[in-house]
């Protein structure tokens, strides 16, 4: 569902509106009744509040999940009351077939008011409409006691579908509402972490140069030129985040890796930072990592899994039982498409002593 709150009450409303105005062509009986009668007045004045009975339904149709649930009710009260009241000033000219008229009135009742309150509406619409022809000479209750039955199910029906799709609309929108607030956190946590261990380096190297620059201005200069850099990936990676579309980062996956493998029960041996890495094979490195810790938790029964990081390659290394197929497998293939676009190279190999597998990904010096 792509629809705001206020659409779907705005569609749902033309939408009763339209389901009621096909069903105001029964009130074609006690029309007819009303224009041949003889009596002026009473044809006159019954038409007259027939017209405003159907105002009235359509208008309290309309008014639903528009007010405070209190004011809606009080108001739906008023209108069926109205709607009682111009049904009787329409029995002079339309006679029996005025009954058709309390049929739109358990209609609004069921629509409007809360359910025992409409069942005893409706209830009370059904004893009308049989005891009046019983007791009324003249009067036949055309069916519509039965009328009042089958139009308050009728409605029932379409509320309880029309509470259903606004329970789900609010479903919807509180869960949309969550995952902006796990995205904001998210993003916020990034931040943290980016920052907090960008920064921390920078401050480090800072501190370090302006002690050199005056004993070993050379290695200030490199220690500046990393300074450069540092902030610049921090940069890189700040906004990124910011505009949502970060997906993966070289740091992030070794706090996850970490993590992961802890939980399997695989000791980890992890570099803590990856400052080293130059910025065009972080990502790459990253997804090296992600892929070679995935198999290793998956594959390998190992007991340990060790990864290295140096500025110009990754390896993850395991003592487990080894791959079956030597390197085979669409998250490896994956991986290989990846480095050869970048113009890296991928090599698999059993661990050392021929023990577990090594995945190792080389990039030109």
């Amino acid at each position: 569902m792509n629809e705001t709150p206020r659409t779907f009450e705005d569609r749902s409303r033309w939408g009763r509106l339209l389901g009621a105005g096909i069903w105001l062509l029964f009130l074609g009986n006690p029309l007819r009744r009303l224009l041949d009668e003889p009596d002026d007045l009473a044809r006159i004045g019954g038409v007259v509040a027939l017209g405003l009975f159907v105002a009235v339904y359509l208008a309290g149709l309309m008014q639903v999940g528009r007010v405070h649930a209190e004011r809606r009710y009080a108001a739906a009260w008023a209108a069926v009351a109205v709607m009682v009241g111009l049904t009787a000033a329409v029995v002079p000219g339309a006679g029996d077939q005025a009954l058709t008229c309390l049929v739109f009135v358990a209609a609004l009742a069921v629509a409007t008011l809360p359910s025992w309150q409409a069942l005893a509406v409706v209830a009370a619409l059904f004893a009308t409409t049989t005891v009046l022809p019983l007791v009324v000479d003249g009067w036949l209750s055309h069916g519509n006691n039965f009328a009042v039955i089958l139009a308050s199910a009728a409605v029932w029906s379409f509320r309880l579908a029309w509470q259903r799709q606004a329970r789900l609309l609010a479903a919807e929108r509180d869960l949309s509402e969550l995952a902006v607030e796990q995205e904001r956190d998210r993003i916020g946590r990034d931040l943290h972490d980016i920052l907090g261990h960008s920064l921390t380096i920078i401050t480090v190297k800072a501190e370090l140069a302006e002690r050199l620059i005056d004993t070993d201005p050379d290695r200030a200069r490199a220690e500046l030129a990393d300074l450069q850099r540092l902030s610049r990936d921090a940069l890189a990676d700040v906004r990124s985040t910011a505009r949502g579309i970060r997906g993966i980062s070289l740091p992030g996956e070794i706090a996850s890796a970490r993590m992961a493998l802890e939980a399997a029960g695989i000791r980890p041996v992890l570099p803590t930072v990856a400052d080293e890495v130059p910025s065009r094979w972080r990502d790459l490195f990253a997804w090296t990592l992600r892929e070679g810790v995935t198999n290793v938790i998956r594959h390998s029964e190992a007991s340990e899994c060790v990864v290295e990081v140096s500025a110009e390659h990754i390896a993850v290394r395991d003592d487990g039982r080894g791959p079956a197929d030597e390197g085979s497998g669409t998250g490896l293939d994956g991986l290989r498409q990846r480095a050869r676009l970048a113009g890296a190279t991928v090599t698999t190999s059993p661990g050392p002593g021929r023990r577990g597998f090594e995945l190792t990904v080389t990039v030109p010096a």
